[in-house]
Formats: C-alpha cells, structure tokens, sequence
C-alpha cells in the first residue's frame, strides 16, 4: 500500500492537471472504501503545495463524503432503521441527531476522536438532513484538511509521506488540536444531553423510563 501511494504522488505531481484530476477521484474511492485519506492529504500537499493541494483535496473530500453518507443511507438504511425502530434507545438517539443535524456534524467533524470515514457511513444511518450534512462537513473537514496539506507542503521527499515522520506544524497545528479537543468535548456533552432529552420525549409516549423499564403509576391526586 505504501509503494503504491508512493508511486501516486509522484507521478501525479508530474502529470499536470490530468494527474491532479485522477488523484482526486482516487480520493474519493478511497473514502468510500474506508481507506486512510491522511496520508493522501499529505500527498496533495507535497505535490501541489498549500493552494493547490487544497484545491484538490477540499472537492474530493466533499464528494466521497457526500457519496459515502448516500450509501449508507441508501444501501444500510433499511436493515438498520428496522432494527432501530425495535429499540426505542437507540431511535432517540437517531432522532436528537435529526434535530440538531447541523451543529452535531460540525462538532463531529471538528474533533479528531471520530474517525472520518466512519462518520460518513454513520451519519448517513441517521436521519440528519443531507442539507445540514454537507454544509457542516464542509466547514467541519476544512480546518483538519488545511492542516494535513499544510504539513505535506513541508514533505521534501515522496518518501518521507510514508516514513512515518511528520513535520511539525508549530503553533498552528497546536491550536487546530486544542480547537478539535473542546469540539471533542462538546460533541459528547451535546450528544448526550440531546439524546437523553429526545429519548424521555419519545418513552413518554409509552409509559417507559429512560433506563428501559416501565414508568410506575402515579399516584391519584388528592
């Protein structure tokens, strides 16, 4: 896998814009097929530098994400919702991420806890909007991506991209990791709280508690 990478880059650095089109779409496929886009990140930023490593990457990022979530939704959708809708935990917590779509994607995106490729099947299980999904996808992955092609615009070599060596982004990088912890943090906090609120709203309908048991009778007043 390496050698191959290896070989990518380098002959898309000197295809011109033929190499930099089928390094995105190389991109994308390898999105969808759960394989790491770190290091073809920093690929892109070895071979076309900051502007055009961006260039490159933001669209194909976009895009296997975009085609990831309709997959999941449109492939995995059915067997999982009929499993959800048998387990009312589990559907409150479909139903918090629906509601709040937009800002539970940008925490999600923002933190470095939850890996990318996962997300984009996962999210797509959900019921957040497609809407909400991309637009927070696209403000969530660009921090994260600006980041890896800037540190493989520092790359003097093809091969140090699979050296396992990463050159420091001083205090730029410093400061996208703290910003992905606090979204860490907060996406916990918001998932948690939300779910929890839309689970009591949802059991309330049939007289079952949040822990999963039967609500008791009240008492008649007076």
């Amino acid at each position: 896998m390496a050698e191959a990478l290896l070989r990518l880059v380098e002959w898309a650095r000197a295809a011109g814009p033929a190499g930099a089109v089928l390094y995105a779409l190389a991109y994308v496929l390898a999105t969808v097929l759960f394989l790491p886009g770190s290091v073809l990140t920093l690929g892109a930023g070895f071979a076309w530098g900051l502007v055009g490593g961006m260039a490159v990457v933001v669209p194909a990022s976009v895009c296997g994400a975009m085609f990831a979530f309709l997959l999941g939704r449109t492939v995995l959708r059915e067997p999982i919702a009929r499993r959800v809708e048998r387990t009312p935990r589990f559907a409150a917590v479909d139903r918090a991420i629906g509601e709040q779509g937009f800002r539970l994607v940008l925490l999600l995106r923002l933190s470095p806890v939850f890996p990318f490729n996962l997300l984009n099947y996962a999210l797509g299980l959900t019921r957040v909007r497609f809407t909400d999904y991309f637009l927070a996808s696209v403000a969530g992955m660009f921090p994260g991506t600006l980041l890896y092609v800037y540190l493989g615009s520092l790359v003097t070599s093809a091969a140090e991209l699979v050296s396992g060596r990463r050159p420091s982004a001083g205090l730029a990088g410093q400061v996208l990791f703290g910003v992905g912890l606090l979204a860490t943090a907060a996406a916990t906090l918001l998932i948690a709280r939300a779910a929890r609120r839309a689970l009591e709203a949802t059991l309330a309908l049939s007289g079952s508690s949040p822990d999963g048991g039967r609500r008791p009778p009240r008492a008649p007043a007076g």
